[in-house]
């Protein structure tokens, strides 16, 4: 019996109006991305069982197909078409619910902090809610920008608050006219 080879990691960056937004995808699922065109910013994020050994391979947007297709439509104002991409992420129980939780934050209504923790099925565990978006290799598609501080401030957010502020804005602005219909 043979093994199949592994799947080479393929990288891309897709322009939108937040800057430069780059993908690390194996075999149609993504393992990293965020708003930069440094590859080291990704790869350190991504869990070591899944940290490519060779250096990713550079692609047009095209070639990631639906991966691409997806932020390109989020940025058209389909703010739903990341719920279906892929990403694949590794770490203990809680993160790993926790991270499933949060692609069910729905666009345009913000979570707290101690409400992601309760979402994530532990309500005492809000820094550990916390901690899980701060790991969150997958940005926009597992969207920890959708958790804010109780007070209703921003907290942190690895790609900068003017990238966490345009995404909330842009969500905001879609429920409002979804709403409006």
């Amino acid at each position: 019996m043979t093994l199949d080879a592994p799947t080479v990691v393929r990288q891309t960056t897709v322009l939108t109006p937040d800057g430069p937004f780059t993908i690390l995808e194996q075999g149609g699922v993504v393992l990293a991305s965020g708003w930069t065109s440094e590859l080291a910013e990704l790869t350190g994020q991504i869990h070591p069982t899944l940290r490519p050994t060779d250096p990713p391979r550079e692609v047009a947007p095209a070639e990631l197909g639906p991966i691409a297709a997806a932020v390109d439509a989020y940025y058209d104002g389909d703010i739903t078409a990341i719920d279906s991409v892929r990403v694949q992420q590794v770490s203990g129980p809680f993160r790993s619910h926790a991270w499933d939780m949060l692609r069910t934050v729905e666009p345009g209504r913000p979570v707290t902090y101690a409400q992601y923790a309760t979402l994530a099925g532990n309500a005492g565990a809000v820094r550990a809610a916390a901690g899980a978006c701060a790991k969150n290799a997958a940005a926009l598609f597992v969207p920890c920008h959708r958790v804010i501080r109780t007070d209703g401030s921003l907290g942190g957010f690895r790609w900068g608050l003017a990238v966490k502020t345009s995404l909330l804005a842009r969500e905001a602005a879609h429920s409002a006219a979804v709403l409006a219909r």
